[in-house]
């Protein structure tokens, strides 16, 4: 009795053992029903490839939107000086004796501006009054870094601004003024500008609006009181006259000025301040 159970018990092993390996074989078979659907689970094709979707990737990124719709409107404006060469006896004289020339003068110092309006073959360009102020010519450099002589059509030292016009096809994008009575602390801005001058052209700086309504005192400007909007976005040097912009893309100021240092020569990060818009605007009509 007892060897009748081993062996049955044995029997049913072995039988076991040879359907699993059947089962083993017939799935492993190329044209088996289990590979057919692996395959389809690998998304495989008949070469044994993996099958790649083709897609793209379309950044929607408000900063970079806005930089891009502003970036060729502003410029690098230079205020140019008679040459220190010619300002001894020989160098004038020898200036009587020909045309002058752009090598007569040399860049005494460098802001920013915006284009808002292009002409048939002219551009005209917002500055700060501060930038231009003093100068011997003026010399405007483009996002391209394409040079063209500048005239003066308007200043208002009071307001700290000049319009200045190009004789120049080159410049093809006007920036768009917004309305600065409806900014709000808090509001995400961008400062485009040439700090340091057109070596650092189109350079960005992110930050919010501080206060829309900020006045700096005659003791701050040395002139009189000032509306301003302050914002902590980066300004320096070069800045002047530059943008300072929403996510749209508009201009709601003309960076301006920057607290750097207080009492006791205390350093001061993130204090800048722009012209509104709309001072910009009334200025320009």
């Amino acid at each position: 009795m007892i060897r009748k159970r081993v062996h049955a018990f044995t029997t049913m092993i072995v039988a076991a053992f040879v359907i699993g390996a059947l089962l083993v074989w017939f799935s492993s078979s190329p044209g088996s029903w289990y590979q057919s659907q692996l395959a389809q689970a690998t998304h495989t094709n008949a070469a044994g490839t993996a099958t790649v979707a083709k897609t793209a990737y379309t950044s929607n990124d408000q900063a970079t939107s806005a930089y891009n719709k502003v970036k060729d409107a502003v410029v690098t404006v230079q205020n140019l000086q008679k040459s220190a060469s010619l300002s001894d006896g020989a160098s004038a004289f020898d200036d009587q004796t020909k045309d002058k020339q752009q090598t007569d003068y040399e860049t005494a110092a460098q802001g920013s501006g915006v284009v808002v309006k292009i002409g048939k073959d002219t551009a005209d360009i917002v500055t700060n009054n501060h930038v231009i102020e003093g100068s011997a010519a003026i010399q405007v450099v483009d996002a391209n870094g394409q040079k063209a002589e500048a005239t003066v059509i308007k200043t208002d030292t009071a307001k700290d601004l000049a319009l200045i016009r190009v004789k120049s096809t080159a410049f093809k994008q006007v920036a768009k003024l917004a309305d600065s009575s409806s900014l709000k602390s808090g509001q995400q801005v961008l400062a485009l500008g040439s700090p340091l001058g057109a070596a650092y052209a189109s350079t960005m700086t992110k930050g919010i609006i501080s206060s829309p309504n900020r006045m700096l005192a005659i003791s701050q400007t040395n002139n009189q009181n000032v509306q301003v909007i302050q914002t902590d976005a980066a300004i320096n040097p070069g800045n002047s006259g530059g943008a300072l912009i929403n996510l749209d893309g508009e201009v709601v100021g003309i960076s301006s000025a920057k607290i750097s240092a207080g009492a006791a020569d205390t350093n001061i990060e993130g204090m800048g301040f722009a012209i509104p818009a709309n001072t910009v605007a009334a200025f320009i009509k």
